[in-house]
């Protein structure tokens, strides 16, 4: 559990939204392909499957939003906005915060991520990086 403080006015990072169209979501069980799966998936071969009905590029949108997705304390709205704008959930462990905040909103061209977001955010990075280092020393 993310055990972030976040400032009034942020972000509600970990919130939910739902971020694949009807026709996405109706390919996709069609095809018996769960969204969590997603993460696993490899863009080009994904598109295939669905008969070039979603777009390569757009399957690698939605599998990075996945992916995202995953990292404790962001929900799918945050997640893919952070990938609508090209970022991967390595980019948000590597990436300096100001970076990020600024990627998506020149992405957005508006303001969406504020200083609030960037604090609530860089304390997000610092878990996501001890987690990691965690998970390194494990293996």
């Amino acid at each position: 559990m993310s055990k972030v403080q976040t400032l009034p006015g942020a972000f509600p990072l970990g919130e939910d939204r739902e971020f694949l169209s009807e026709s996405e979501w109706v390919i996709l069980k069609l095809l018996c392909r769960p969204v969590n799966d997603l993460a696993d998936a490899d863009a080009d071969e994904l598109s295939q499957a669905t008969g070039g009905q979603i777009a390569p590029a757009r399957c690698d949108e939605l599998i990075r939003t996945v992916r995202i997705r995953r990292l404790e304390g962001l929900g799918s709205w945050a997640a893919r906005l952070l990938a609508g704008c090209g970022l991967d959930d390595s980019d948000l462990l590597r990436q300096d915060v100001r970076d990020i905040v600024d990627q998506v909103n020149a992405s957005l061209g508006y303001p969406v991520f504020n200083d609030a977001t960037m604090h609530a955010l860089a304390g997000l990075q610092q878990q996501w990086r001890k987690s990691a280092a965690d998970d390194s020393a494990v293996h």
